[in-house]
């Protein structure tokens, strides 16, 4: 009897699971989440994925490492629709945190107008910013601070009036704990989308990514150890666009006018989707080869699946493995009428996400000021984080608790003797600094107190490593 082989398939559903820094996983368009992954573009190297962008001359700049690539799925959005990012320390767990607490510093949102959402590399003019937020010094905390404490979540409503077509959305945070050193950090994604929009305005400048900010410019050499702090920062890169008509536009290319979405749409036969690829449900069978050859197209649509899953994971590959498993024992069995559960949407359901309150998209005036205490939006008050519950859960026997071995804290996991540092921070992370041994410092993970030191945990000092081998630079150089 003929059989499916399984053995390839199986051998491809590894965990993809990364821990490092920080990446944009997925969007959420007037909160409801569009699947891990999906209309983002991402890196392909899932052990490298969370490492910030290595030069801020390189196309990395743009959309992220491996960003120039554009990705089968494109979101559809609305005029005004709220917008919501999905920061994660690790991409296939949004449960274990968004970024590290000493990461400090600022967030943007750019958009760019393209004629293609899926072929516009992205680099290069056209970028515009919408929003943006540094330091908020009536709240005493940075945008990345804030970030952590909406549990990985940055929202902001899309401008009213922009002209309808296809855009790149790029969130954008820059982690200013080395830059005094000569090492910003900028982590950067991108969302395609199509906009349903009768509007005609559009930017009256726009700037070129790379090339909107450089190294050694006050925001990209920030010290934020000085007390106090050289306050109002500057925030990097352009100022809030300042909205045209097409009329008076001087970028030409920007008058393009498309009418319908054409690209990225889901197919009608879909029944599941994994990041950008879709599941497409099999031919109707009644007879024995009927079933076999269903059996052997299913495991090659698998096999696409895991080939092509992000960093976010391959949970609808397995699903979708099942659904040929479950073929294959029919086949077997002699029974030769399916395929079983025919169209059948195999999608988990909608996961139901707090998020915080957007930030209407900003309006410039044609000048530039840095946001001050006045002008910086709220604090967004949000308490149901996931983080905060694990590293303040006492552990139920002291004597079990094991030692980090990736930097988080809390549910039977210690720093005590850990590489990260020995104090437990508030946020669940494993540091030396006072931003994990003093205020909110949890000491059934770890110790507490002792003096300030600034000091570099292990996983800064690998990714500078992994840094200066991308740009060619000899890494026992780095400081």
């Amino acid at each position: 009897m003929k059989i499916s082989s399984v053995v390839p398939v199986l051998a491809l559903m590894a965990a993809q699971s990364v821990n490092a820094h920080t990446l944009f996983s997925e969007l959420y368009v007037d909160g409801q989440a569009q699947g891990d992954g999906t209309c983002v573009r991402m890196p392909t190297d899932p052990n490298t994925a969370t490492d910030p962008i290595p030069s801020l001359d390189s196309s990395d700049m743009a959309c992220g490492v491996d960003g120039t690539k554009g990705v089968a799925r494109v979101c559809s959005i609305n005029s005004g629709s709220t917008l919501s990012f999905e920061i994660r320390d690790w991409p296939d767990n949004p449960s274990i945190g968004s970024i590290d607490i000493s990461h400090k510093g600022p967030c943007a949102v750019y958009l760019k107008k393209v004629d293609s959402a899926i072929d516009d590399q992205g680099t290069g003019d056209g970028w515009f910013k919408i929003w943006d937020e540094g330091y908020d010094e009536s709240a005493g905390k940075w945008c990345t601070e804030k970030l952590i404490t909406n549990n990985g979540h940055l929202s902001v409503n899309m401008p009213n009036g922009l002209q309808g077509g296809y855009y790149l959305v790029r969130p954008e945070l820059l982690a200013l704990h080395q830059a005094d050193k000569g090492d910003p950090q900028f982590y950067a994604g991108c969302a395609q989308v199509w906009l349903n929009s009768t509007g005609n305005q559009l930017p009256q400048q726009t700037v070129s990514i790379p090339g909107y900010v450089k190294n050694g410019q006050p925001s990209t050499s920030f010290n934020i150890y000085n007390e106090p702090m050289a306050l109002p920062y500057p925030m990097p890169g352009p100022s809030v666009y300042v909205p045209s008509s097409p009329s008076n536009l001087g970028n030409q290319k920007m008058k393009v006018v498309q009418q319908t979405q054409t690209e990225g749409l889901a197919p009608s036969d879909c029944i599941i989707t994994n990041g950008n690829w879709d599941g497409i449900e099999l031919d109707k069978y009644s007879d024995q080869a009927g079933c076999w050859n269903a059996s052997t197209a299913c495991w090659a649509q698998a096999k696409t699946c895991y080939d092509t899953a992000p960093p976010t994971g391959n949970t609808g590959c397995k699903t979708w493995e099942a659904k040929c498993q479950n073929i294959n024992d029919q086949c077997s069995a002699g029974n030769y009428n399916g395929p079983p559960d025919y169209m059948k949407n195999l999608n988990p359901p909608v996961k139901q996400v707090s998020l915080p309150s957007p930030d209407a998209a900003q309006q410039g005036d044609g000048s530039y000021l840095p946001a001050t205490a006045n002008s910086a939006p709220a604090a967004t008050t949000f308490t149901t984080s996931a983080l905060v519950a694990k590293a303040t859960s006492a552990p139920s026997n002291s004597n079990s608790l094991t030692i980090s071995t990736e930097g988080s804290c809390g549910n039977g996991v210690t720093c005590k003797g850990s590489s990260f540092g020995d104090c437990c921070s508030s946020h669940g992370y494993c540091g030396s600094s006072d931003e994990y041994c003093k205020a909110g410092c949890n000491s059934a993970f770890g110790t507490c107190g002792g003096p300030y030191k600034r000091e570099e945990h292990s996983h800064m000092r690998v990714h500078k490593y992994k840094r200066a081998v991308r740009v060619g630079g000899d890494a026992r150089m780095m400081p």
